[in-house]
């Protein structure tokens, strides 16, 4: 466990704050949401859409963890697969890959019953070193939260934000608005239900676009 936590975390460090891939002819990828430890639903994606290869991958956009049982069967399997392919493999990180989520909704309890609080730690860096988003063949910006608070942000603020030096994603900010940020029905933007982040509206969206 601690290999498979110490590898895949260099793995994603030294990716940037967004990858950007391009699908290759033959080849295609599968972008999937949540999995909040629920290893066997996992499982039965890849039973029935095919299991991660050179050929077809995959992007994991964000928690993986919190909620279900089998959290750390789920990261362990999603950074093994990481170091198999890493060229064909994503995963982004999301609200809950962050150590308040992780106390509240029960990864960091299941962690150290399972193993140790050592091994929690390890986690924890790892999940810090996650790319906060994933720009698929420049036309698809796939990110766990949503759009922002300033219609200016751009694809560069993001290739630029340096994700190493905030660990953890704070009250505001790009990195908070990027796990947190939801989509809404009324224009403009709103205040979040969850209590931290923004709410968007369809017009937000509508002007927001890639070069």
């Amino acid at each position: 466990v601690y290999q498979i936590i110490i590898r895949a975390k260099e793995i994603l460090y030294n990716e940037p704050t967004m990858p950007e891939t391009h699908i290759k002819q033959g080849h295609k990828l599968t972008v999937c949401g949540d999995t909040h430890g629920q290893y066997f639903d996992l499982l039965e994606i890849f039973r029935l859409n095919g299991f991660p290869s050179e050929t077809h991958g995959y992007l994991f956009n964000g928690d993986f963890v919190d909620r279900g049982s089998w959290s750390t069967e789920i990261a362990l399997l999603l950074y093994a697969y990481k170091m198999m392919y890493p060229n064909s493999f994503f995963l982004n990180r999301g609200n809950h890959e962050t150590d308040d989520m992780n106390r509240m909704y029960g990864f960091e309890g299941e962690c150290k019953a399972k193993y140790n609080k050592r091994d929690f730690k390890l986690f924890s860096e790892s999940f810090s070193a996650l790319p906060l988003a994933t720009l698929i063949g420049d036309n698809y910006l796939v990110l766990h939260g949503g759009l922002f608070s300033d219609d200016s942000t751009s694809l560069d603020d993001i290739r630029k934000l340096n994700r190493h030096a905030q660990r953890q994603p704070g009250q505001e900010g790009l990195m908070m608005e990027m796990l947190w940020t939801d989509p809404q029905t009324m224009p403009g933007r709103g205040p979040s239900k969850r209590g931290v982040g923004l709410q968007f509206g369809p017009d937000i969206t509508k002007r927001f676009s890639l070069p």
